[in-house]
């Protein structure tokens, strides 16, 4: 056996609470290790050495280098002592804090068992249970709809449908999402996502002037008050935008500092190397190479202060559903912690979604995010559907893997996307091949975690890198493809499944045939696509299927480029 790959940790990824007297272990080893059994031998670690109990964990997840066993126990005492029993070669080895041997000694154990000491509720990382079947639709604002036709359009500088440029400004508005809000719950998404809404010189509003004013182009407090209002009588919610590492250059805190330099009492709310500010030569940090975009010191107590009451404003004022966190990941740790506590406070199911595009595991440790934007899901997905990069088994092990970098709790309320406002368009990416976003749509409807549309996805947009991602929805329903809306709506009815809620899930490959499986008891519901370049046939026990426009299921048989969905019932 292969020693250096197996791998456990207490109070982890590879550990964690899922109730209250609940726990979940796993266990990693070399991908293929031959073993006949792996077992997890626990009890009272006051009373370890002479009661304990044994649970086989099944192997439930496999990636490229390494396979994942996995088991919840249900615990009669919260003060756990457990190790692991491998058996291979016809003989039974032990996995402790010692590593593997080939002889446990349980009288000795207090030395070397792993422990989880207490379970302590506090400790607990309650899921945001709207979340489970959360289908998000991100609006980036100003290319939505404009709602309001007797606002100053004297800002507006392109038409509606003309090619966007950094520096247009097209006129969408809150109330023309207000007026949409039926649109979009009949698609089948129930929450927005909103790219900011705080007064702000540019189209995309991450510069930001004042964080308590909603930018006149998008509407007024009111607007947005309305908007939330109407969207929770629709049963939706509504995220918005947090811009905290850094704001617009015409901050007036950074205006005074311009002006007075060490003088002004804000002189440490930026990262300044120097008296005054000065973009040539620059000697501030700021977002990117964006000179107009100063990186805000969240580690100063008053700018930490002033970031948090924002964040608790618009819960308080607006009642809020949750946070998208931009650029979270160069903002502390620290920071996080305490903007969670003042969060969860005022509303304890206030979602928090960070903006970190690679493994984000420090900060999902339920101490300050509750997911992240999960665009390693998005790479998994391109590399596949569009580059061509990953076969079946490749995209079937990715996907294990980022299953695995996380708690169960977290891979519940990740927001999982195909594209954003900062990315290429899939449907361009997939050079317009309407099936193969169709059968992306169906795995991240199907995947573990919330997904999350980008505006116009539906019918379907095209739209290269920022800023051509953040084109005009085009409203005019005769240039709309209604087929394939109706079929991505048909996929957005799925979440509502039970199943897809709260089921387990298995992800594998057979031939070029990728297959993802979401379990319950008895219940069980199957998605097949054919990456392949042959037909596949099976004998499907059917009792309701989603099938896409490329399948030919009456013959039991799937073409290339197709995908079905299969749910089976217990009787």
């Amino acid at each position: 056996m292969n020693e250096q790959a197996l791998l456990h940790m207490p109070e982890s990824n590879y550990c964690f609470a899922t109730g209250r007297n609940r726990l979940k272990l796993r266990l990693r080893m070399q991908r293929g290790e031959q073993v006949e059994a792996v077992k997890v031998i626990y009890g009272c670690k006051y009373d370890y050495s002479t009661i304990r109990k044994e649970k086989e964990l099944p192997l439930r997840y496999r990636d490229r280098l390494y396979d994942y066993y996995e088991v919840e126990l249900l615990l009669e005492d919260v003060r756990l002592a457990y190790i692991f029993q491998i058996t291979f070669d016809g003989r039974q080895h032990y996995y402790s804090e010692d590593g593997l041997t080939s002889t446990y000694d349980f009288e000795q154990g207090y030395y070397n068992f792993f422990q989880v000491p207490y379970l302590n509720e506090a400790d607990f990382f309650p899921v945001v249970e709207w979340m489970k079947s959360a289908v998000f639709y991100q609006i980036f604002i100003d290319r939505f709809y404009q709602g309001n036709k007797a606002k100053d359009t004297s800002y507006i500088n392109m038409k509606w449908g003309d090619k966007p440029t950094p520096y247009r400004f097209a006129g969408g508005d809150l109330q023309g999402i207000t007026q949409k809000l039926d649109y979009i719950k009949g698609l089948g998404a129930n929450a927005i996502y909103l790219t900011p809404v705080f007064s702000s010189p540019s189209n995309h509003k991450y510069d930001i002037i004042d964080y308590k004013i909603i930018d006149p182009q998008f509407g007024n407090e009111e607007a947005l008050k309305e908007l939330v209002a109407s969207a929770h009588k629709r049963g939706m919610r509504v995220v918005l935008d947090a811009v905290f590492n850094h704001a617009g250059s015409q901050l007036m805190q950074f205006q005074d500092v311009l002006q007075k330099g060490r003088k002004s009492p804000y002189h440490g709310w930026f990262l300044i190397r120097g008296d005054k500010p000065t973009a040539q030569p620059l000697n501030y940090e700021c977002f990117g190479a964006c000179t107009y975009m100063p990186k805000l010191n969240t580690s100063n107590p008053e700018v930490e202060k002033f970031l948090l009451d924002i964040a608790c404003h618009y819960i308080e004022e607006y009642d809020i559903d949750g946070w998208r966190l931009d650029v979270s990941d160069e903002i502390s740790h620290h920071f996080w912690r305490n903007f969670r506590r003042e969060v969860k406070m005022r509303k304890p199911d206030c979602v928090i979604i960070g903006e970190n595009w690679h493994n984000a595991y420090p900060f999902l440790m339920g101490d300050q995010y509750d997911s992240i934007m999960n665009y390693s899901f998005t790479k998994a997905a391109l590399d596949y559907f569009a580059f061509q990069v990953f076969e079946a088994d490749d995209y079937a092990h990715k996907l294990n893997s980022i299953l695995m970098r996380n708690s169960q709790m977290v891979n519940e309320m990740m927001l999982n996307l195909l594209d954003s406002h900062d990315t290429f368009r899939f449907y361009t990416q997939v050079k317009k091949d309407k099936n193969k976003v169709l059968a992306a749509l169906a795995v991240m409807v199907c995947f573990v975690g919330a997904p999350c549309i980008y505006y116009g996805t539906e019918i379907p947009m095209e739209g290269g890198y920022d800023p051509d991602s953040r084109r005009t929805f085009d409203w005019n329903e005769a240039n709309h493809d209604l087929g394939f809306r109706e079929k991505v709506k048909e996929l957005l009815e799925l979440r509502k499944e039970k199943i897809i809620r709260e089921g387990e899930i298995k992800i594998y490959a057979e031939d070029g045939l990728l297959i993802l499986e979401r379990f319950q008891e008895t219940d069980r519901m199957v998605l097949y696509y054919n990456g392949s370049n042959h037909e596949w046939s099976r004998e499907y026990f059917v009792k309701d299927m989603t099938v896409s426009a490329e399948n030919n299921v009456e013959n039991q048989i799937l073409k290339p480029g197709g995908f079905v969905i299969l749910k089976s019932l217990g009787e």
